[in-house]
């Protein structure tokens, strides 16, 4: 409906008046509908903008939310490897404390053996001298 080129019928008096009143009710009817459909399309669109700002929130709070779980991961695996370096070290330290308590004993068992070696020789030795005593004291009897 083009309002620029509508024309009415001239009357005697100039347009006829119901002509006019029935195209200006086309005209009000058509604007009522426009307006009805643009207010639509307005609350449609305040609705697609709330939601928009609702889901522009919604990813701000999703990256900090990742950039947050990143930054967690990120400490838990340093937290991880610094205890792991800490066991790795205290177990080290363990096995040079038993290595050098095992070193240790070995070296005092070995002490141990060499001195109940000397005892026996030394043992051995005077039991020796003893018996042969008695055996020469044997030959000086059996002399006489």
């Amino acid at each position: 409906m083009d309002v620029r080129y509508q024309e009415f019928p001239t009357a005697f008096r100039g347009y006829q008046k119901a002509a006019v009143r029935a195209y200006l009710a086309q005209v009000a009817e058509a604007m009522e509908a426009l307006i009805r459909e643009n207010e639509v399309l307005r609350e449609k669109l305040r609705a697609l903008e709330e939601e928009s700002a609702r889901l522009k929130e919604a990813e701000g709070e999703l990256k900090r939310a990742v950039v947050a779980a990143e930054r967690i991961a990120r400490e838990l695996k340093a937290q991880a490897e610094r205890e792991a370096e800490l066991i790795r070290k205290e177990a080290m330290a363990a096995k040079e404390q038993v290595l050098s308590e095992a070193a240790e004993e070995l070296r005092r068992l070995r002490e141990e053996k060499e001195r109940a070696r000397q005892e026996k020789a030394l043992f051995l030795s005077q039991f020796r001298a003893l018996l042969q005593g008695y055996l020469d004291s044997l030959e000086r009897l059996e002399e006489k």
